[in-house]
């Protein structure tokens, strides 16, 4: 997503919450073997992407919610 979207890689860290520096070493390896190989993006591609993530957003808030409703219901049944 760094390389695909131009992005800074602490921002794709913490969409994918991983950690920032672990992604910038993975970053400049790639870099490292792949130079000159990155292509540059469209447009189209660069809003698919932000509708991914927006998706990625979205699934992530409705899973924590179901994890809580699941909790509350586990302790109201008992």
């Amino acid at each position: 997503m760094v390389i695909e979207t131009e992005k800074p890689v602490a921002e794709v860290a913490r969409d994918l919450e991983i950690n920032a520096g672990t992604l910038a070493n993975w970053v400049n390896a790639w870099r490292r073997e792949n130079p000159g190989s990155e292509q540059p993006v469209s447009p189209s591609e660069r809003a698919r992407v932000a509708e991914m993530e927006d998706e990625i957003r979205r699934l992530r808030m409705e899973n924590e919610f179901l994890k809580k409703a699941a909790a509350f219901f586990a302790r109201t049944s008992q």
